[in-house]
């Protein structure tokens, strides 16, 4: 038995008390919004200081993001520090899959579809298109989307058109990003981003499934630059429903994926294939291309889970992040799953993307307290 405190994720915060002595065993906080707003910052705070005043005895640990720098963290490891208890850092989307776990109440093993468009991953990179093996605090990354650069960094995820030349020079297509895409961004801006990923300048790698849909979005032209959060993967979401309302959905090509012995699924093919030679002012087109990126990205997740789970003898598969707001995504996946003999969980009252976060971070610290040795994301 637990009680643990936990500090939510950087995004679309929000920090939860897991008290599993009580009746009522998870107490939230306000969602506070982005944590690069101080404001947030101070909420969270306040809103941390309010849980533990609610707890109905001692709290046994501080579970947080496995970033370092995230405000949520620091304000974990202090709070650790003056209540003398330990802290449990939890990898984000072993946290994702761990808040479905604990909604459902499964402790058995999972097999997890993490997306989304960004988590700290334990090996110092950025993670987003992960296929977990999760057993409680025990968390093993067995496969996941092929990264793409990040030219400029957090600025490719502000810019699709900068994602779109990472993903042409991703399939070995450079020579196209220049005229491609300065018609859009300039001569300038599309020969600077050539260098850079050529030369790998300032280009992090990414397995990010919200980077590939900017980068899909960036290619057709439907998104240059986006003014909010998600709005080049709701628009490309968008141009695959328009295609689907008019037509049946074409029989999905195994072509255009492969996957590696170890685990790592690439979408190479389907660029070089299908989304390359788009002519991008023919609406139906693009439509037909958005709607094709969708199936291919959810068959071949599929493909690779439906395996690990036979493999693991896993009858259960859980699906986590916000990527997962995408209808068609979703839907594509929890078909093929269904299709294929296996349990899918999602969220039920909780958000599938970071402002459910914390219960996942509180179950899995929780359970860490009580296994001899844990083994948190590997």
């Amino acid at each position: 038995m637990a009680r643990v405190l936990a500090c939510g994720a950087f995004l679309k915060n929000a920090a939860c008390l897991l008290d599993t002595t009580a009746p009522n065993a998870v107490l939230w906080s306000a969602n506070h919004g982005d944590l690069s707003d101080p404001q947030a910052c101070l909420s969270l705070e306040a809103s941390v200081q309010q849980l533990l005043t609610q707890a109905t005895g001692p709290i046994d640990a501080v579970a947080h993001d496995l970033h370092p720098d995230f405000f949520s963290t620091q304000l974990a490891l202090r709070l650790a520090h003056e209540l003398g208890v330990p802290t449990v850092a939890v990898q984000h989307h072993h946290a994702h899959i761990a808040t479905v776990l604990a909604e459902h109440e499964v402790d058995s093993p999972v097999i997890g579809i993490a997306l989304d468009g960004v988590g700290l991953g334990t090996d110092h990179t950025t993670w987003g298109g992960e296929v977990l093996l999760v057993e409680g605090a025990r968390c093993e990354r067995l496969g996941h989307l092929s990264p793409l650069a990040l030219p400029g960094g957090d600025k490719a995820a502000q810019e699709p058109w900068r994602m779109a030349a990472a993903l042409l020079h991703h399939g070995g297509m450079a020579e196209h990003i220049v005229p491609r895409l300065s018609p859009a961004v300039g001569d300038a801006a599309a020969h600077t981003i050539h260098t850079m990923l050529q030369r790998g300048l300032n280009c992090p790698q990414s397995t990010a499934a919200g980077r590939w849909f900017d980068a899909v979005a960036g290619l057709l032209g439907l998104s240059v630059r986006q003014e909010f959060e998600a709005q080049a993967a709701i628009t490309l979401e968008q141009a695959a429903t328009r295609h689907l309302q008019k037509l049946d959905a074409a029989p999905i090509n195994p072509a255009l994926w492969n996957t590696t012995p170890d685990g790592v699924i690439e979408l190479r093919p389907l660029l070089l294939k299908r989304l390359l030679n788009v002519d991008t002012h023919n609406r139906a087109a693009v439509d037909d291309a958005a709607l094709c990126f969708h199936q291919t990205l959810a068959a071949a997740l599929c493909q690779h889970t439906v395996a690990l789970a036979h493999t693991h003898q896993i009858t259960d598969v859980a699906l986590g992040g916000g990527c997962f707001f995408n209808h068609i995504l979703k839907s594509a996946i929890v078909a093929q799953l269904d299709a294929a003999g296996l349990n899918v969980l999602q969220t039920r009252n909780l958000s599938c993307g970071d402002a459910g976060l914390a219960l996942g971070q509180a179950w899995v610290a929780a359970r860490s307290m009580w296994s001899i040795a844990p083994r948190l994301c590997e």
